[in-house]
């Protein structure tokens, strides 16, 4: 697979669609058993209030993820990330009820970066209950 977008048709300031991801406890239960993450601090309540935290929260790696979403769906081909790193601010918490979190991202083209490679820069924004939960959110993708 390569990706779908044309760098030649992209240009900065170009905002990505806007996606929402749902986040409940079994969510991180599955999570917790693909990624081998079984710290007690996504899954047990009572550990999470012991250690100073509010409530369970999302696993760093989950949101992450969730993130980047909005770029590989955009792009077509997950494989044109190049590069991705971010900074955690904020940790999703994830409420036992039916609502559970709701982690909201939001991407825009920042830079082009090089013309000869067509890769550009995209920034992200991700916010769960008002708040930005991720810093320094940025990748860089490789486009057809």
């Amino acid at each position: 697979m390569t990706a779908k977008i044309s760098y030649d048709e992209v240009e900065v300031g170009t905002e990505l669609p806007a996606q929402t991801f749902p986040v409940s406890r079994a969510t991180l239960v599955r999570y917790a058993g693909a990624s081998g993450d079984f710290n007690p601090i996504h899954w047990n309540e009572r550990f999470a209030k012991e250690v100073g935290l509010p409530d369970v929260i999302a696993h760093g790696m989950f949101t992450m993820a969730a993130a980047i979403r909005v770029v590989t769906d955009w792009v077509g081909d997950p494989g044109a990330v190049a590069e991705y790193g971010v900074r955690f601010t904020k940790p999703v918490v994830v409420p036992d009820d039916d609502k559970g979190a709701v982690i909201e991202v939001t991407a825009k083209v920042a830079v082009k970066l090089d013309d000869e490679a067509r890769t550009v820069r995209v920034d992200l924004v991700a916010s769960a209950a008002g708040q930005k939960v991720l810093g320094l959110s940025r990748a860089v993708v490789r486009l057809a």
